[in-house]
């Protein structure tokens, strides 16, 4: 337990803490998807006090094992203690020197997003790139967590790679850092260990999308932890990151999350057909088809034309209903009628 100070800004239901010199204590309260932001009842934080908090954080970097200094640069320390991320910016990085404290406030099991049943079927024997979307607090990293621990459970080695190692995973789930700032080096590490599934959160720069690809290429199962205001953005991050039609053979599965909930589920897969609103046979080419995985049906095409990639949206079309199919045509005119 962390026995600081700083730790008066938390209650029970707080998720993040923010200190800024001059400016009155705040805090986010709740859970993914019911946040409320609340000034706390404190005077604004002079710059003596900011200071001594800042001191008796770095110290307690290394006096607790387990603490560690994840970033260190000018005017900016990122810091894992125990289960808070503390992220320090000082001039000439910020104005004013700042301390964000940021906790999980919500561990979920697998069973408790209610997920169809074929879902936790794919998840368990089929899926093997997965990426885990959604907005900054939607409880990306909180569903990457039940993961972890599902896959564990399952009898599966497990391994994370995080910068910093804020997942709150089972014992057994070994947590990877960057060698260097160089997360590439950690892929490399992972290739001899082999683990069954790794977690990587979060994926941002292309040198993390090149190392996950290089893992799920290698045989590994991957889930990978990204930002994205729609499911579709984060399939659309993956394109000139990699050869177009790699992409399904690296991600399979997108998992949206919303307010703490999973919205939205995608399965990529290959075809070869002619796009959807063309008539031309000779226009078929390889195509990304982007399904919905609960109802089947294809929400998104993604292929090349000429120069350019195109992902096209397609429109579900109107089944057309038979007005007779049920009585015959006087009996369906009285029904107008009524």
């Amino acid at each position: 337990m962390i026995n600081l100070e700083i730790m008066k800004y938390f209650t029970d239901h707080t998720m993040s803490v923010h200190l800024k010199e001059g400016c009155t204590p705040t805090a986010k309260v709740g859970e993914p998807g019911r946040i409320r932001i609340v000034d706390l009842d404190y005077p604004p934080i002079e710059e003596y006090l900011i200071d001594a908090y800042i001191a008796s954080l770095v110290e307690e970097t290394y006096d607790n094992p387990k603490a560690f200094m994840e970033l260190e640069d000018v005017g900016v320390k990122v810091i894992q203690m125990e289960d808070v991320r503390v992220t320090i910016t000082e001039p000439p990085t910020s104005e004013a020197a700042e301390i964000t404290m940021v906790r999980p406030v919500a561990r979920k099991k697998l069973l408790d997003y209610k997920l169809p049943g074929n879902l936790r079927s794919r998840i368990e024997n089929e899926a093997e790139g997965i990426l885990i979307a959604g907005a900054p607090g939607a409880g990306k990293s909180t569903f990457a967590q039940a993961l972890a621990d599902f896959y564990v459970k399952d009898g599966s080695i497990v391994k994370t790679m995080e910068q910093p190692r804020d997942l709150q995973v089972d014992k057994r789930v070994t947590q990877y850092a960057p060698i260097e700032g160089d997360m590439s080096k950690i892929a490399d590490v992972l290739l001899l260990v082999r683990p069954d599934y790794t977690i990587y959160d979060e994926l941002r720069r292309d040198d993390d999308f090149s190392a996950f690809a290089d893992l799920r290429m290698g045989g590994v199962g991957m889930v990978g932890v990204v930002h994205a205001t729609k499911a579709i953005d984060a399939i659309q991050r993956l394109i000139h990151r990699m050869e177009l039609f790699m992409i399904p053979s690296v991600v399979d599965t997108v998992i949206f999350i919303d307010k703490g909930k999973v919205s939205e589920i995608y399965e990529l897969k290959m075809s070869v057909k002619v796009p959807d609103g063309m008539t031309e046979k000779d226009l078929a080419r390889p195509i990304i088809e982007v399904k919905d995985y609960v109802s089947g049906d294809v929400k998104f095409e993604i292929y090349t034309y000429g120069e350019q990639t195109v992902v096209m949206p397609i429109d579900a079309k109107p089944k057309y209903v038979n007005p007779y199919a049920k009585g015959s045509p006087k009996e369906f005119g009285q029904r107008r009628r009524k």
